[in-house]
């Protein structure tokens, strides 16, 4: 074997290797630290329509329509503790208030997605906003790293600016668009991009506000907080300007209990029965009923 093949061997060999390992979303374990890594992929980019959800609850299209976002999916796991997977604990939460909304009635239910499935960031507002959904929730759980301790669920609204370091934090990592209700924002001055998001989000900044303080309210002694959980951040999958939306932050992956609690079935059903009240006080609130 001649010198200049023996160094592409060397060279290549391993950006083969981490390519073959990305294209297959493979956890890669680092005995010196302890912890899996996982090889995070890009989301594909939003593209053509995608076909839109089934409709669950009465056929009564008068009622209010909920879509509900189960975060991540596919090869994009989410946050990783071990075993357990993000995209795993929204999946269960999301089919439970759907099941908890349609078995109370009065709310029809729609789910961005029902089983292991990659979407586009963008797509999963767009799904709410094309089907004239009056409320988008999303679905996510969070992830403190080797701190362990960090526990509790909180509830996101949209802001510009982030509420707070780790609200900063979070947006950073579940953006992977510059994007403003489907139009690009990049090379756009401040000024403008400022004044499009303004515009974009007036109307909807209340309603979403309110409904994250019903979700605490009406969660108060039976879900697990974190000490602060009201907060906002500058995020993709709320950028909806006709709506009024909220990501609601589970709990943390990484913390055994919390963990353990979101894939329960106890858990998975208070979740629900806290979410689906709350639900059904705002849309009641809003109709003066």
């Amino acid at each position: 074997m001649s010198l200049r093949s023996l160094l592409a061997i060397v060279v290549l060999g391993p950006i083969a290797l981490v390519a073959a390992l990305i294209a297959l979303g493979v956890n890669v374990p680092i005995p010196e630290i302890g912890r899996d890594y996982v090889l995070r992929l890009l989301l594909p980019e939003y593209g053509e329509q995608i076909d839109l959800p089934q409709i669950y609850g009465e056929s009564d299209e008068t009622l209010p329509l909920v879509v509900i976002d189960a975060g991540h999916g596919g090869r994009d796991p989410g946050a990783v503790s071990g075993d357990i997977l993000e995209k795993d604990i929204t999946l269960g939460l999301a089919l439970a208030l759907r099941d908890a909304l349609v078995r109370q009635g009065g709310v029809r239910a729609a789910l961005t997605r029902e089983s292991d499935e990659l979407l586009a960031l963008e797509e999963r507002p767009d799904i709410a906003s094309r089907m004239g959904a009056d409320m988008f929730l999303s679905i996510h759980a969070d992830s403190a790293g080797d701190i362990s301790e960090v526990s509790g669920a909180s509830a996101y609204i949209l802001s510009r600016e982030a509420s707070s370091r780790a609200a900063a934090r979070f947006a950073q990592r579940e953006n992977s668009a510059d994007r403003l209700n489907g139009i690009s924002t990049e090379g756009q001055s401040d000024e403008v991009t400022a004044i499009l998001f303004e515009l974009s989000q007036r109307r909807v900044q209340e309603e979403s506000a309110n409904l994250s303080a019903l979700i605490i309210r009406e969660g108060a002694g039976r879900v697990a907080f974190h000490p602060q959980p009201s907060r906002s951040a500058n995020l993709v999958v709320l950028r909806e300007p006709e709506l009024p939306s909220v990501l609601f932050e589970a709990g943390f992956v990484t913390n055994d209990d919390d963990a353990q609690r979101l894939l329960s079935e106890e858990g998975q059903s208070e979740f629900a029965d806290v979410m689906a009240r709350a639900i059904r006080i705002h849309f009641a609130g809003r109709s003066g009923n």
